[in-house]
């Protein structure tokens, strides 16, 4: 039977790619669509027997076979250019949250660890971590306290700023104006801290 259809191809093959070409206008495609429609017919034919017009089986195959590739492929587009809308989006977003008076990251950084959520020492602890690069015991050793309830104040810090969904921005407007008195608070603390030392 197997050679049987493939005798039938060979005399149908160059029917079959010159339709299909007329239909998808690319001569690759078109030979692979054919040659799909063979294996098609190597699946069914043993069981169901050789067709009376095998010629137009295989074109309608093929053809089946052309148009779920063309709906597949305008589904691939499609879906492309809503992923490529989606990350313009994203972008235009992430340029819109950078797009701020302060362009520096260490510094949004600094407003961030002094947020007003924070109770002064853990401002300050967690700046010293974060920003000053201190390692636990080494402010915990500023503070004249252990090392695990600083460790504990850091870890609670970080809590509190996750928990109340602090963005990593700068604050605009009276916003601005009143978290900075907590940076400088913190800064002077940091400096007195320093000075003693």
């Amino acid at each position: 039977m197997q050679q049987t259809i493939e005798a039938i191809y060979r005399i149908e093959f160059a029917r079959l790619v010159a339709s299909l070409t007329r239909l998808v206008r690319d001569v690759g495609l078109a030979e692979d669509l054919a040659q799909d429609a063979l294996v098609a017919a190597l699946e069914q034919w043993p069981a169901s027997g050789v067709p009376e017009n095998p010629g137009a089986w295989l074109m309608a195959a093929a053809k089946r076979k052309a148009i779920d590739r063309v709906r597949r492929d305008r589904l691939h587009d499609r879906k492309l250019g809503e992923i490529a809308g989606a990350r313009r989006k994203m972008e235009d977003d992430l340029d819109a949250r950078l797009d701020d008076e302060i362009r520096d990251d260490l510094l949004r950084l600094v407003f961030m660890t002094c947020h007003p959520a924070l109770a002064p020492e853990a401002r300050v602890a967690l700046t010293l971590r974060l920003v000053g690069g201190l390692t636990t015991e080494e402010i915990a050793r500023a503070y004249l306290a252990a090392e695990p309830t600083i460790a504990q104040r850091i870890v609670r810090a970080k809590r509190t700023l996750q928990a109340a969904g602090v963005p990593f921005e700068a604050p605009r407007g009276r916003e601005l104006g009143e978290r900075l008195a907590a940076v400088l608070g913190v800064l002077y603390l940091i400096f007195n801290e320093g000075y003693t030392a």
